[in-house]
Order: C-alpha cells, then structure tokens, then sequence
C-alpha cells in the first residue's frame, strides 16, 4: 500500500524547462495558429496529459513560453541595450545592429517570436493576438520614454518626436524580423541598420 502512494506522489518524468525550451522553438519557429497541441508534445516528448498538467492549456504555455523567450539573450537584447548604455543613440544603434546579428542566425528559427508568432491567429484566438501587440506596444512605450528623456537632457533635438521616432524604429524591427524570416542575411539587415540610424534627428551622435 505504501507503494501505491508513493506512485500517486511521484514527480513528474520529464524535465520541464527542457519541455518549455521545445515548445517555445516550435511556436518561433511556426507560430500560435499553425502550431497544434500534437506537434508540441512531439516536440517536447511528453503526452497530452502531462502538457495540460504541467503548464495549463496551449494559451498558457503559449504565454510562458513568450516569457521563457524574453529572459534569452536573443528575446531579452533590446531591453539590455536600453539598460547599459549610457546614450540613447548607443542604445538604438546596437538594438539595430544586434538585430542585424541575431534575427537571421540559423542557430535558432529567424526573426522575432514576439513579433512572427501572430501571425495566421484564428479569431477564436483573438486573445493571443492582444498579449502580443499589448508586449510590443510596452517595448514601443519603452522607447519613447527613453526617446524623451534624450531630448530632455539634450541628446536629441528639441524639435524631434520621441514618439514618431520610437515609431520608426520598432517599424524598422518589425521589417528586420520579416526580411530575416524572408531568408535576408546579416550583410542586408546591417545596411538596412545603418540606413534607419542615419534618420537620427541632429549630430549629436
């Protein structure tokens, strides 16, 4: 009898965030929408069962594995940037150019999850759509608060819009990320970095 219990109240058999790590590649790599619960438990050598056990539905793990992606060096590059360097215009060129690097380097799926998994999302799945834009529009908020603190302290020019020039930049992303998955090389996305910093306002680089 002792057995039986301690079967009940065995852990679980695999190891989870290797299972997260997979699901999180397949959705990169693939998306929400086209992405099925089959193919992640394939991916991540579990059963159905020990999915919805361990992390919930497909939208939360979903949701986890966005997160998951977010603490990598390649999700979490654009917040480190902003982080450590001491200008703005330090921050946004090496954003840019480590794009350039990151996005298509065929150690891992091209572009950015955040940015590519939305794509092809059913409108039952509308909800999975909002978490994404909702994190994109705080990297955007993100930026233009760094953009305004620039020209506050006189790095960007006063005549410049913080929030136009937030705008540029994360619509410049967004088309590195695409190019990168459109099968763009480094050389492309580091001339396509080089053009979108010269619209830096001034000379005050």
């Amino acid at each position: 009898m002792g057995n039986t219990g301690a079967t009940r109240g065995r852990p679980r058999s695999f190891d989870r965030d290797a299972a997260l790590a997979a699901a999180t590649r397949l959705f990169w790599e693939r998306g929400y929408g086209a992405t099925s619960v089959g193919e992640l438990t394939e991916a991540m050598g579990i059963r159905p069962g020990s999915l919805y056990a361990a992390f919930g539905d497909k939208r939360s793990l979903f949701e986890e594995s966005v997160h998951a992606y977010g603490r990598t060096p390649v999700g979490a590059f654009m917040g480190n940037a902003l982080a450590e360097e001491p200008t703005a215009y330090g921050a946004f060129a090496r954003i840019l150019r480590e794009a350039a690097e990151i996005y298509p380097d065929p150690s891992h799926p091209a572009g950015c999850l955040t940015i590519s998994a939305a794509t092809n999302i059913a409108p039952q799945d509308a909800e999975v759509a909002a978490f994404l834009r909702d994190l994109r529009n705080a990297n955007l908020a993100a930026w233009e608060s760094r953009l305004r603190a620039a020209q506050q302290e006189g790095e960007l020019s006063a005549d410049a819009s913080p929030g136009a020039l937030a705008g540029y930049f994360a619509a410049v992303i967004q088309g590195m990320s695409q190019r990168a998955r459109d099968g763009a090389g480094r050389a492309e996305l580091a001339e396509v970095a080089e053009l979108a910093l010269a619209a830096w306002p001034g000379a005050g680089r």
